[in-house]
């Protein structure tokens, strides 16, 4: 995670010189970076560049809605990923001398969200579906080659969605959250009787499979969507219910690469308040706490990862958005508002446009 002195030496004296004195300020004004995909006021779709006490840096357009970003360092560029079932992905440069690049899915695949570079920089991979064949793959794109598309590897389970890449820098971690979807019925879910979520660990190396964690046959209608890693090396994920809703399981647990998986007990009235939804999960700068979000609930969460302390319940209408921020949480909503929750604890400041479900700390 990047503060504002590693984000400058990242992007290069050319990032700053290229701001508007506002933008300037604005950068000068704050230690931590933030990045979000957003919606305007008036309907258009873009990403903003932000700092923690809410200035604006940087924006950019985008050519439809879009989800996740991920940011190398190493490559110096960052990728936003279309909202699924999208087929396009925008590359920029955080100094701003180069100009975005769209990439489009090929023929028969479209992204799912989420994306992660490799250590060096050099590929990315994107969380894609075969939707032909109702299968999960993850894209390989050459950063060092136009990011043109070199071949994927399979993710071992349908609709996949979040992937993150382990500490030891070789094994990707990706939710697959069971569902099938097909471009030519929009985000129609296509198998809910037969949903097969499953978390794997998958090696970046050769897409060999180093393990896949199902919980138990009776919760196979609880998707598997996103995730974040703690300071033990443990996957926490978030969980959407698309069974009956008259059911309200557990939607928050982990599991490790030693084989286990396991959900959480969060309260009764916590769960009920989630209403089956959880939009995103992150991690604390220390690794110590866990958050996740519930737009559909109005409703944030944050965890002690060592279940020492209960949990903190905080209200956000359409809150979703959840990143790392001191010793707690920032998070923001599809109303344009952002909080801080979980030692982070800030007035609400609203903006003029609406932010999309995650927010990355860059």
């Amino acid at each position: 995670m990047w503060q504002r002195r590693a984000f400058l030496k990242a992007a290069g004296a050319g990032f700053a010189a290229s701001l508007l004195p506002r933008q300037a300020l604005a950068l000068e004004r704050n230690n931590l970076v933030f990045a979000s995909a957003i919606q305007t006021a008036s309907g258009a779709y873009g990403a903003v560049l932000m700092g923690e006490r809410g200035d604006i840096i940087s924006t950019l357009d985008l050519p439809d809605r879009g989800h996740d970003i991920t940011i190398s360092r190493e490559a110096g560029r960052g990728v936003i990923f279309a909202r699924q079932p999208g087929t396009f992905a925008v590359v920029f440069d955080p100094d701003g001398q180069a100009a975005p690049q769209t990439l489009t899915s090929i023929d028969g695949r479209h992204f799912f969200g989420h994306g992660v570079f490799s250590p060096d920089g050099k590929l990315l991979y994107a969380t894609e579906s075969d939707y032909e064949a109702a299968q999960g793959v993850v894209g390989i794109y050459d950063a060092t080659n136009g990011y043109r598309r070199i071949g994927e590897f399979p993710t071992y389970g349908t609709g996949p969605h979040e992937m993150l890449l382990m500490p030891d820098g070789v094994t990707f971690v990706v939710a697959n959250g069971g569902i099938e979807t097909h471009p030519d019925f929009g985000r129609a879910e296509l198998n809910i009787e037969t949903m097969d979520p499953s978390v794997v660990f998958i090696d970046r190396r050769d897409g060999r499979l180093v393990g896949q964690l199902r919980l138990d046959a009776g919760l196979h209608q609880l998707s598997i969507r996103h995730m974040a890693i703690d300071a033990r090396s443990r996957v926490w994920f978030g969980c959407q219910y698309k069974g009956s809703p008259s059911y309200a399981p557990q939607l928050v647990g982990y599991a490790t690469m030693d084989g286990d998986i396991r959900l959480i007990e969060l309260p009764a009235d916590t769960i009920l308040s989630l209403r089956n939804y959880v939009g995103s999960v992150a991690v604390s700068a220390d690794g110590s706490k866990i958050g996740v979000s519930s737009p559909e609930g109005d409703l944030l969460v944050a965890i002690d990862a060592e279940g020492r302390q209960p949990a903190v319940v905080e209200t956000l209408r359409s809150g979703c958005g959840l990143a790392a921020d001191g010793a707690g949480f920032i998070a923001t909503s599809g109303m344009g508002d952002m909080i801080g929750i979980a030692g982070a604890e800030r007035p609400t400041q609203s903006f003029d446009f609406h932010f999309d479900n995650h927010m990355l700390r860059v």
